[in-house]
């Protein structure tokens, strides 16, 4: 399904009339919506792609309950080298769908409908990471030019760890309060 009007996640609605009937019965699903304009400042899901819920909807005396894995495609730069880099996140979710939905907690079932269209929007965004990385040992665009670490000229390197940082001049206008009490 592609997306829904502006400001509104898309609806996806599945089917529950037949699983209702038998308290305890479960139905595969496998919704997806297709989604534009998605993302965050620095990743975002590529325009066209679907975000896909593999699961299963279990009947429950108030309701149903959906259980399963969502896979949102992402694109974004890498927060050290600034490369491109793509992804996949797997979020697992397991949701209550019920006729008197409680607000934050629960989802609506409607006329023996769940919409899952909302839940796959919302899944999607937080799924995405904040600060990807192209691999877990990225060390920038040039590390030898840029290291991660300052090492100051005038530092005395041979003393070990019990060496005082050298001071920052900026503070040196506190130096000559005297804050003793008494």
């Amino acid at each position: 399904m592609t997306g829904g009007a502006e400001g509104h996640p898309p609806r996806e609605l599945v089917s529950v009339t037949e699983i209702r009937r038998h308290l305890g019965s479960r139905l595969a699903v496998t919704p997806s919506i297709e989604v534009v304009g998605m993302g965050l400042s620095d990743v975002r899901v590529p325009d066209g792609s679907e975000i896909v819920l593999t699961g299963e909807v279990e009947s429950i005396s108030e309701g149903v309950v959906l259980t399963g894995t969502v896979a949102v495609p992402w694109t974004g730069a890498c927060r050290r080298c600034l490369n491109d880099v793509t992804g996949v996140a797997e979020v697992e979710v397991r949701e209550i769908y019920e006729t008197d939905p409680v607000e934050g907690e629960t989802w609506p079932l409607e006329q023996d409908h769940i919409d899952v269209g909302p839940l796959l929007h919302d899944t999607a965004l937080l799924a995405l990471p904040l600060a990807p990385l192209c691999s877990d040992d990225c060390a920038g665009p040039a590390p030898g030019l840029y290291p991660t670490t300052v090492v100051s000229d005038d530092a005395d390197l041979g003393e070990g760890d019990d060496a005082e940082p050298p001071r920052d001049p900026r503070w040196a206008a506190l130096d000559g309060l005297d804050l003793d009490e008494g």
